[in-house]
């Protein structure tokens, strides 16, 4: 972590979250913020889902939810950025506060409820997108729609066009009853309405669907099964936790989905079996309490073929991303895999 970093990271420390995190983007846009630019190398370079990255480091949705920092963002030594998540309606989202930092736990609490500009907004942002940098949107549902379904795909449908990827996100805890549609055939629904819209589309682009890490193993095969006979190009394992378990900090009884490192065990374990039981006919990006190389690795080993992150820079600030980078590529070396796509899944028996 730079200097930069730490006395930037501590300052917004002090301040109300949601206000601190509305700064850090602030900040991105005036050009206050060093940024690396890409970092790749023969081993980072992977290939994931029809998508070609620099490297296997993503930035997961909800940092730039209204896609107002994509130029920085795509310097900022991400292989891949997600911004989002997008509704067809703006709407305002729950009431404030909505974000707690555990930093006791080195954790995040939020209860946002998909606040967000809407589509049109959103997607006039993206039409300017930076062309060299591959950039995803998180698809949501409004709160009060009548047809939740098909709002994912009315998003798609508007926006599609401008984006290298897309994905269905039935997984936040802070949406009443959205996580009912992972059920199997809500979401084989959800999901044929969504391919059909990616389907008409000018370029077909990858999709990818986000999980909850609270399913049983039941819930995940019926999953695994579903996004197999979509056809969904990708699974993002996973989206934050109801799960309150051995937290130290005041704010842990605050309703929310909980993110950062408590999460990366219960996460990792998802995605371990979601592994196995998709036996890599379908890609797993891995997310949920990444906060160091070591961290990514093991996502990796445990059968991500790429990796997300948000919470850790919160307390590590965005040079953590090149570090995180640069650490996997020295840890790769070290176990004598050429690339990272060797590395998918060789430490996935350790989490099941």
């Amino acid at each position: 972590m730079s200097a930069l970093d730490k006395i930037g990271s501590a300052a917004l420390r002090c301040i109300d979250p949601e206000r601190a995190h509305g700064l850090a983007i602030a900040a991105l846009r005036l050009g206050a913020v060093p940024l690396p630019g890409v970092i790749t190398s023969e081993r980072l370079r992977c290939h994931v889902a029809d998508l070609d990255l620099a490297n296997p480091i993503g930035l997961a949705a909800g940092f730039d939810k209204n896609a107002v920092a994509l130029s920085p963002l795509s310097r900022a030594g991400f292989g891949f950025v997600e911004v989002g998540a997008a509704t067809p309606r703006p709407q305002p989202g729950n009431p404030r506060p909505r974000l707690f930092r555990l930093s006791e736990d080195r954790a995040v609490i939020n209860r946002f409820g998909f606040n967000n500009d809407g589509m049109h907004a959103i997607g006039e942002r993206l039409s300017r997108r930076p062309k060299d940098a591959v950039i995803g949107l998180n698809l949501g549902a409004n709160k009060d729609s009548e047809d939740r379904a098909g709002d994912f795909a009315r998003v798609l449908s508007h926006c599609g066009q401008h984006l290298d990827f897309a994905t269905v996100n039935v997984s936040s805890p802070n949406t009443e009853k959205l996580r009912d549609l992972q059920g199997r055939a809500a979401l084989a629904e959800l999901l044929a309405g969504v391919m059909a819209a990616r389907a008409a589309l000018p370029r077909p682009i990858p999709v990818f669907l986000k999980i909850a890490p609270d399913l049983s193993d039941a819930e995940l095969s019926d999953i695994a099964a579903v996004a197999r006979e979509a056809g969904v190009q990708g699974i993002i394992a996973t989206n934050t936790t109801l799960a309150r378990d051995g937290l130290n900090s005041p704010h842990a009884t605050e309703a929310g989905g909980l993110s950062g490192a408590p999460l990366f065990e219960r996460s990792t374990r998802v995605l371990a079996r979601l592994s196995a039981l998709t036996d890599g006919e379908i890609p797993l990006i891995g997310v949920g309490g990444v906060g160091s190389a070591g961290d990514a690795y093991e996502k990796i080993r445990a059968g991500a073929s790429a990796v997300q992150l948000y919470s850790a820079l919160v307390y590590r600030g965005l040079s953590l991303v090149g570090d995180i980078a640069r650490g996997l590529d020295r840890l790769l070396e070290r176990d004598g895999f050429a690339n990272v796509a060797e590395a998918v899944g060789t430490g996935r028996a350790d989490w099941q």
